[in-house]
C-alpha cells in the first residue's frame, strides 16, 4: 500500500523479525497478491478431501475392530470403514499405539503334571551325580522311545497380531494335528 518494492518489504521484515523472517519468494508472492487486491490473510480453501478421518469416532471404530479380530489386516479395516490404508496406518501407530507383532513359538504346551515329573526325574539325575561324579556317566545308558511330528508350519506373516507397545508377545504352541509322524528309539551309553 506504501508503493514499496518487494526487496525493500522484505529488507524492513528482517530487520523487525530477524532470523524469524520469511523468505524472499513469500514475500514477493504476498505483494503479487495485495497488487491483485486480495488482502486475506487466511489461507484459501484447497482441493483435495478435507483431513476429516482422524475423529474420535474413527480411532474408536478401528480399535474396537482390532479387539475383535487380532489378525485383522489393515486393508480390511480400511474397507469396512471406508478409508485409505495409509490412514488407517497412522491412526493405529499414532493414536493407539499398536504394532503388529509375530507369535513366539513354542514346541509343547505341558501341563502340571508333566512339568512336575520332569523336575522329580531331572533331580533323581543330580542326586546320582552327586553320589558319584567320577562314575556317574559310565554308568548312564537310557533309551528314548519317542514320536517326531512334522507340521505344515505357520509362517511368521501368519501369525503377526495388534499389539499394544508394552504388551507380551504371543505365544504359539504346536497342538494342531500333524502332517505325519515317526517313531524313534535312542540309545545312549
Amino acid at each position: 500500500m506504501q508503493g514499496k518494492a518487494s526487496k525493500e518489504i522484505h529488507a524492513i521484515l528482517k530487520e523487525t523479525l530477524g532470523e524469524y523472517v520469511p523468505s524472499y519468494g513469500t514475500v514477493k508472492n504476498w505483494v503479487v497478491q495485495f497488487k491483485r487486491g486480495d488482502f486475506s490473510t487466511c489461507d484459501a480453501p484447497r482441493p483435495g478431501r478435507p483431513k476429516t478421518v482422524t475423529t474420535p469416532e474413527i480411532i474408536d471404530q478401528i480399535h474396537e475392530l482390532i479387539l475383535e479380530d487380532r489378525l485383522i489386516s489393515a486393508k480390511s479395516i480400511a474397507e469396512q470403514l471406508g478409508i485409505s490404508c495409509e490412514r488407517v496406518g497412522s491412526i493405529v501407530l499414532e493414536n493407539l499405539d499398536i504394532r503388529k507383532i509375530s507369535a513366539k513359538w513354542f514346541p509343547k504346551c505341558l501341563n502340571t503334571d508333566q512339568k512336575r515329573r520332569l523336575c522329580q526325574s531331572s533331580e533323581q539325575i543330580l542326586e546320582f551325580f552327586r553320589r558319584d561324579p567320577n562314575d556317574f556317566l559310565s554308568r548312564v545308558v537310557s533309551k528314548k522311545e519317542t514320536r517326531l511330528y512334522h507340521y505344515d508350519p505357520e509362517t511368521k506373516q501368519q501369525s503377526l497380531e495388534w499389539r499394544h507397545s508394552g504388551s507380551p508377545r504371543p505365544r504359539k504352541f504346536r497342538v494342531q494335528k500333524s502332517a505325519g509322524k515317526v517313531l524313534t528309539w535312542i540309545f545312549l551309553d
